[in-house]
């Protein structure tokens, strides 16, 4: 999962797109960059690192342009590394940077047709880069000195015949404007809206509306599934649909976690959604355990607060902050490696012992996917006196692997995959495990729209959207981050033996759940 931003405006953005990032700092925290453009030339800026640790005054100095677009990244294979830092670019045709979120599950079909077909030259193993070599290859395939904005459509047309999978994109062509566009099932989100400023109109495109509101700009509304906007560098914008057979299936795994509660996605608030869930969730509470004994109810911060708080509205029972978090550590969900996961907890979260002690607790996750995190809170809830420990996943049971632009973990590591309910529970720890049903979860987003019938919930019960992802291809995947995670752990231990002091670290991935 990432975020993209891109801005038309008609002055300098760069301070613009640096606010966006920031704001969309919780979608990727393993790297970001920034290119813009003026007069016909492109600059740039990115590494690995956050948002503020990327950007300099001196690189915001000759980040110039009245255009330009963002990019934060979350690996989505587990690789990390600055030559994976997006945007991306190309010379030709014209020169263009693309900075996408989302994941392709046909890349490797893809670079080895640009190699021997298109003649291109892919140099990292990023689909990001095979999704901007087929777009321009697309695009000189129209064979303009100018292109104009039937030849951007034709262009973002055979990009759709060709890619298969989950992606919302920014492109940056040089001279001529900014295209976005989305996939032909709408799975990942994208976002657009329009300023009126004394000098004109400037347009926006986002991950999230929570970037517009903040910069100012009135929410138009969503990049249709298919669909690509056009908007050249004086402000004109183009719309067309650039795909056949196209469907509303968006990922549903955003309102569990991902999107902050503040944004609207396909019409839905996230943070309506969020509280739907804490309702249906009660009343299956109310249905399964009419005489509960549940004294309070404690959010595991920050994603299930608004869960938590709608649950424990409707039974009738107090909610408390009881896990006080460092807000100096971010998302570790989404943070690249596994090294320390123990101990990211623990520095993450603390508990405030007197509304645990000697009380029956029900902690509200928003999912629940390796079980790594919530065994160890809910050890921390009995270390802090809590006479029983009940536990609230406001997902149902995570049992596949993501293959659209979300780091699962693979189907062996995932803790529901292959066991019980009673069996997820004592392995947590837990005296009581309640999940989410499927049904109240689509309902509890899909309530929220009039235009958004149903959602990939793949992790969920493992019907992929795109129709083409098999086994073969999830134990491909499987093997791809096996290997990374062997390698990651080789590179560690060299520079184990060429520090004086050591890494001390064990080579995994950090994740939250």
């Amino acid at each position: 999962m990432c975020g993209i931003v891109g801005i038309v405006g008609k002055r300098d953005v760069n301070t613009q797109l640096y606010d966006a990032l920031t704001i969309l700092q919780h979608r990727g925290q393993d790297a970001a960059g920034i290119v813009t453009c003026q007069g016909g030339k492109m600059a740039q800026q990115k590494a690995n690192g956050l948002v503020r640790d990327v950007f300099r005054t001196r690189h915001m100095q000759r980040l110039l342009g009245n255009v330009g677009i963002g990019h934060v990244r979350y690996p989505t294979a587990g690789s990390s590394g600055p030559a994976l830092a997006q945007p991306f670019y190309v010379n030709s045709p014209y020169g263009i940077a693309l900075a996408h979120n989302g994941n392709l599950v046909n890349a490797d079909t893809l670079s080895e047709e640009l190699f021997k077909t298109d003649l291109r030259h892919v140099n990292t193993d990023s689909d990001s880069e095979v999704l901007l070599n087929v777009f321009a290859h697309e695009l000189q395939l129209q064979g303009k000195l100018v292109p104009n904005e039937e030849d951007i459509f034709a262009a973002v047309e055979g990009v759709h015949k060709r890619v298969s999978g989950g992606y919302a994109v920014v492109a940056l062509i040089a001279r001529y404007g900014i295209v976005a566009f989305r996939d032909p099932n709408g799975i990942r989100p994208l976002v657009y809206g329009k300023r009126t400023t004394e000098d004109g109109d400037e347009y926006m495109v986002a991950s999230e509306s929570v970037a517009l509101n903040v910069l100012g700009f009135e929410l138009i509304g969503d990049v249709a599934p298919g669909e690509a906007i056009y908007i050249t560098f004086d402000g004109k914008m183009h719309r067309k649909q650039c795909a056949q057979n196209t469907r509303l299936t968006p990922c549903i795994f955003e309102h569990v976690y991902f999107a902050r509660p503040d944004s609207i996605m396909d019409g839905v608030s996230v943070y309506k959604a969020r509280l739907r869930q804490g309702e249906k969730l009660a009343e299956q509470i109310l249905r399964e355990r009419p005489n509960h004994d549940i004294d309070v109810v404690i959010p595991i911060p920050d994603s299930s607060r608004v869960a938590g708080q709608a649950l424990a509205y409707q039974i009738g029972v107090k909610f408390r902050e009881g896990l006080i978090k460092n807000r100096y550590i971010g998302r570790t969900f989404i943070m690249p490696g596994q090294q320390m996961r123990k101990k990211s907890v623990r520095q993450k979260l603390n508990p405030i012992d007197l509304e645990f002690r000697g009380k029956n607790v029900l902690l509200v996750d928003d999912s629940i996917v390796r079980g790594t995190t919530c065994q160890q809170i809910i050890q921390m809830a009995r270390e802090a006196g809590a006479a029983k420990v009940y536990f609230a996943s406001a997902a149902p049971a995570v049992t596949y692997p993501n293959v659209y632009g979300i780091d699962m973990p693979s189907t062996k590591e995932l803790i529901a995959h292959g066991r019980s309910h009673d069996e997820v529970c004592e392995e947590i720890g837990a005296d009581w495990l309640i999940y989410q049903e499927l049904d109240d979860l689509v309902a509890a987003s899909a309530e929220g729209s009039s235009g958004v019938n149903e959602f990939d919930c793949a992790v969920f019960d493992g019907k992929y959207i795109t129709g083409d992802v098999d086994q073969a291809y999830l134990d491909a995947l499987e093997a791809s981050r096996h290997a990374g995670k062997v390698k990651k752990k080789k590179e560690l231990r060299a520079k184990e033996e060429e520090s004086p002091i050591g890494l001390h670290n064990d080579g995994e991935d950090l994740h939250i759940h």
